[in-house]
């Protein structure tokens, strides 16, 4: 792995630590985030809900929100469909529950992927509509190239609200309401910038808080008591999930939902707390979500029915949602089973087949489509390029691809869309169908497009080093800084401090086989515990001068907080 380390201009962090009254560590970090200016690094650093912007500002929530009026004073009958991942769960959860407040009753549907497929499709709509046709229906987190579909429920004389952040490779809908911050306008108007990176969660809460505001306005008797900072715990779960950017409107939502979602008294997200082995006293963050309680959420929607997630989010019944918590950890550790046995078999693949190739397309006809995107992501880590892992469903091959930083997968696939049934996503993250005999011809074509683009660099992983620190200066107050930067995502990585010259006294313990920890020493005597995971096969020599990355996070145990170094890389002191 190459360590770069690029240093910030000294004059402007020396600055910013003094008008902003921050240490010097801290200014590094944010001069090289770009955020040199104070008043910029102090709205970083302060991301409260009063810096939301008006949510009637984002395109289409004026007559969306007109709409959702109508349907509430006309006790209309509305049916949701939501995408069966975390984003479309939090998404559905969010929007039910707040018009139950205003006297409706939502019927929800979850496509389910082994029948409906992916999103607004046929099948999944003509399930929802077996409760009835409805006066409006909601598609989340899908539908945005839906144009048949919508056609199909406005045909019907069913209005239609599509609320989606994924990209278009179309015309916009021509029919229904399109609320998505990647469309361009009727006009040909472009997308706002300020809203790019919201996912469906963030932009159903946009639309609930212009709802709510156009309501009170209005004076209605249940907008007063409508307090939607307590639905932040599913919008931080969603967008944190989703792998959006943890800037802007993001960062606020984001920072104040896991405090919500610290405290949060839903029994359905307590339950799953609890079997995902997070207790009271720790502190909930970006991690925890994305590899305790999301993959959960995913798992009933990969193996399973989706809508079984959003029914434990909205009970109030403890005992469905202790029963329903369980029955997620157990298809959790089914998918788990699934997917090592899948990610051995798909390393085995890279390492005979494509171990040259600058992006990769791996299938096999036993393969799941439902835990390839987890796959993906493994694989696209592992190998430091962008993968696509695909299974089997009749006559496509169908899954998801990955990326890594620098690289947007939309980019790359919209240049080699040929043979392709299907695909949509983000820079970071897409689906894809294909069928099966374009397989050949697909993979030929993404490789060489990806190697275009990025040339032969992109196999060799690089690690970023933040900033140089002593063993002196870690301390609570650095970390009472560090907290300030929380929290860590896309668009603002968790930072990797170096640590020179360190010589390890003690030799480092493993421990379950894969993990050691070990200690460092400051010049004072001061031991700093750390630990290193899945690293056992490459233990650091004692009594030889030592570079180490290293993370820096607390560590909860037997209702202790302890400061803990997380080695990311270690290599000999040059």
């Amino acid at each position: 792995m190459l360590w770069v380390y690029k240093p910030v201009s000294a004059p402007q962090a020396e600055t910013l630590s003094k008008s902003a009254g921050i240490g010097p560590v801290i200014a590094e970090l944010l001069v090289r985030a770009g955020y040199e200016d104070p008043a910029v690094a102090a709205e970083f650093l302060n991301p409260d809900l009063s810096r939301l912007e008006d949510p009637f500002l984002v395109g289409n929530v004026v007559p969306a929100v007109e709409r959702l009026k109508t349907a509430i004073a006309g006790r209309q009958k509305v049916i949701v469909l939501g995408d069966y991942d975390v984003d479309g769960v939090s998404s559905t959860a969010l929007l039910v529950l707040v018009l139950r407040r205003f006297g409706l009753d939502p019927t929800f549907v979850v496509p389910r992927r082994s029948e409906d497929g992916y999103g607004l499709s046929r099948s999944a709509i003509d399930r929802a509509l077996e409760v009835g046709r409805p006066d409006l229906f909601i598609a989340l987190d899908c539908g945005t190239n839906s144009h048949d579909e919508v056609a199909y429920l406005v045909g019907q004389g069913i209005d239609v609200l599509v609320v989606d952040h994924h990209r278009s490779k179309e015309k916009p809908l021509d029919q229904g309401l399109l609320i998505n911050p990647h469309v361009t306008g009727p006009n040909g108007e472009a997308p706002q910038p300020a809203w790019q990176h919201l996912c469906t969660v963030g932009l159903v809460f946009k639309l609930m808080h212009g709802l709510l505001k156009q309501l009170r306005i209005e004076n209605h008797p249940v907008a007063a008591r409508v307090k939607l900072r307590e639905h932040l715990d599913l919008v931080a779960m969603g967008t944190i999930a989703d792998l959006v950017p943890l800037l802007g409107e993001n960062r606020i939502l984001a920072k104040t939902g896991l405090r919500i979602l610290q405290e949060t008294a839903r029994p359905g997200l307590r339950a799953l707390m609890e079997v995902s082995g997070i207790t009271n006293t720790q502190l909930i963050q970006p991690v925890d979500i994305s590899f305790r309680l999301g993959p959960r959420i995913n798992a009933s929607g990969r193996l399973a029915d989706a809508a079984l997630s959003v029914e434990l989010l909205l009970t109030e019944d403890p005992d469905f949602a202790r029963e329903t918590a369980q029955q997620l950890d157990q298809f959790n550790r089914e998918r788990q089973d699934i997917e090592r046995k899948i990610t051995e078999e798909a390393e085995r693949m890279i390492e005979e087949n494509y171990i040259a190739d600058a992006g990769i397309v791996l299938f096999s006809e036993a393969w799941h489509p439902g835990v390839v995107g987890i796959v993906a992501g493994r694989v696209t880590r592992l190998y430091n390029r962008p993968c696509i892992v695909l299974g089997n469903e009749g006559d496509l091959a169908k899954g998801s691809g990955r990326s890594v930083d620098g690289i947007n997968l939309v980019e790359i696939l919209s240049r080699c869309p040929q043979g392709l049934a299907s695909w949509g996503g983000h820079p970071m993250a897409v689906g894809v169908s294909l069928p099966k005999v374009e397989l050949e011809g697909f993979r030929s074509r993404f490789a060489n497009t990806v190697r275009e683009q990025v040339g032969s660099g992109v196999t060799e992983a690089q690690l970023a080093i933040s900033a140089w620190l002593t063993p002196e200066q870690i301390n609570e107050g650095l970390m009472d800084e560090l907290d300030t930067l929380h929290p860590y995502g896309q668009g603002n990585p968790e930072p990797v401090f170096g640590l020179a010259k360190v010589v390890l006294r003690r030799r480092p313990e493993i421990f379950k086989f894969r993990h050691f920890r070990f200690w460092v020493e400051d010049g004072r005597g001061r031991a700093l515990g750390g630990v290193a995971w899945k690293m056992a096969d490459r233990i650091p020599p004692v009594g030889v001068p030592l570079d180490l990355a290293v993370e820096l996070n607390w560590n909860f145990f037997n209702d202790r907080k302890m400061l803990q170094l997380e080695l990311i890389d270690w290599r000999t002191a040059s």
